[in-house]
């Protein structure tokens, strides 16, 4: 992180973006320094957000801004999945889980074919591939965190196929998990290339400033913003940075980041590619909160995803070794671990797992705390916002803004000791789900 603690610097690039052809950002500051809308952070809230604006507002230019590059920023750091299922169904305060779980599903499932409209209308070529994903356990306690996920799955009714040791050993090519399941609701992406794609598609009224930080926000009529580069003027702000949105003012006793850390093997070769099970793609997401996300690409690359760090950036070395242990520990038998490509990428998440998300002030708007589900989650929330900032009103706004809202944190030291305490002992926990 900087240090002026603004945004995150990571020690290496995103490795999904490595995949792709170099991009040239647009980095240059716009003639204009007054707009009527101002969109700070250009990942995929920001973006879905900007979008929605500028296609309801066709005559008024749209500032985006982001102090990091498109295809390099939190967005194209993830795994690459679309999950179009709640991750918390403890959203709201009123009414049971159950109509809460329904409501999200509503959301992510209009949110993605949204999203699937625009890659199509589009050509925007980032794999795009709707073959679901496994949940895999290596435990006993593991096997009932996932017979408990799949009773809320009965109860929403939503399809699945359970597996056991020998079926997911012929899918995957391992015998390290005992018990697992699959569903349909998954999307496998390249992230990078859909962020890349969705911002060269943007409407023509929206102005993307890349590179650039934003170092504070002034309320007023009109806000001011104030940049390294100079001031800017907006009617309306809104604000999708995630959890740097806190060095803006906001939601500083709310959210809380931290790093998570992937990383991609070379090109495998057919033999290698055997090992991991016949399928061209797929994904396991893991029993244990903190442990490994595995996915065969179909790039030919495999991909693990494990470690946790409070705040900052771990030692990548480390965390390479770290990696390459849970892969090892899969796949024994493979020609060879080597992970050329390790990346970290920032998450924000809040206590209870609650989206900050609404109008925060007059002609200020604000959605963060994607809590490490961003990718659809973002876009579907962040068009939401768009809407909401152009007074629009919709069935769907309303039961997102009837979600409960992020609970209170305590400050530092005790809220590092927290988190860092939990991470430990959910890394203690998962033992060999790790």
């Amino acid at each position: 992180m900087s240090k002026t603690m603004k945004y995150p610097t990571y020690q290496a690039g995103s490795g999904w973006n490595a995949l792709l052809p170099a991009r040239v950002p647009r980095t240059e500051m716009p003639k204009e320094t007054h707009f009527r809308t101002i969109v700070i952070g250009a990942g995929v809230t920001g973006m879905a957000a900007a979008r929605r604006i500028a296609e309801i507002e066709p005559d008024d230019a749209v500032l985006l801004i982001d102090a990091a590059t498109v295809g390099e920023g939190s967005s194209a750091r993830n795994s690459g999945f679309l999950i179009n299922l709640p991750h918390n169904t403890g959203m709201s305060g009123h009414g049971s889980p159950i109509d809460v779980a329904r409501k999200q599903i509503a959301l992510y499932k209009e949110g993605l074919a949204w999203l699937n409209g625009l890659t199509d209308a589009h050509g925007i070529e980032c794999g795009w591939n709707p073959v679901g994903k496994f949940h895999a356990a290596a435990t006993p306690d593991g096997r009932e965190k996932l017979r408990a996920a799949l009773r809320n799955y009965d109860e929403w009714g939503v399809a699945y196929r359970e597996y056991d040791q020998d079926a997911l050993f012929a899918a995957l090519g391992t015998s390290h998990y005992q018990y697992g399941y699959h569903s349909d609701n998954n999307v496998f992406v390249n992230p990078a290339a859909l962020v890349r794609g969705l911002a060269q598609a943007l409407p023509k009224n929206v102005v993307l400033w890349e590179g650039m930080a934003v170092d504070a926000l002034h309320a007023g009529k009109p806000w001011k913003i104030r940049t390294g580069a100079g001031e800017l003027c907006a009617d309306r702000v809104i604000v999708t940075n995630n959890g740097f949105a806190r060095k803006l003012g906001f939601a500083r006793d709310r959210v809380f980041t931290i790093y998570t850390y992937a990383a991609l093997t070379d090109e495998l070769d057919a033999e290698s590619l055997e090992k991991l099970g016949k399928a061209d793609e797929w994904g396991v997401i893991p029993a244990q909160r903190l442990g490994t996300t595995l996915r065969k690409a179909a790039c030919k690359r495999f991909m693990v995803r494990s470690g946790y760090s409070y705040e900052r950036e771990a030692s990548l070395e480390k965390i390479r070794a770290d990696l390459q242990a849970c892969y090892r520990m899969r796949y024994p038998d493979m020609r060879s671990h080597a992970l050329p490509l390790i990346w970290g990428g920032v998450t924000a998440l809040t206590r209870n797992g609650a989206l900050y998300f609404g109008q925060a002030a007059p002609d200020l708007y604000i959605s963060i705390g994607c809590n490490g589900a961003g990718m659809l989650k973002g876009s579907v929330f962040g068009k939401l916002l768009g809407e909401m900032a152009c007074g629009q009103q919709s069935p769907q706004l309303a039961d997102a803004l009837g979600f409960e809202r992020p609970s209170w944190l305590p400050p530092e030291p005790l809220r590092g000791l927290a988190v860092r305490g939990a991470i430990a002992y959910q890394r203690r926990i998962a033992g060999v789900e790790r």
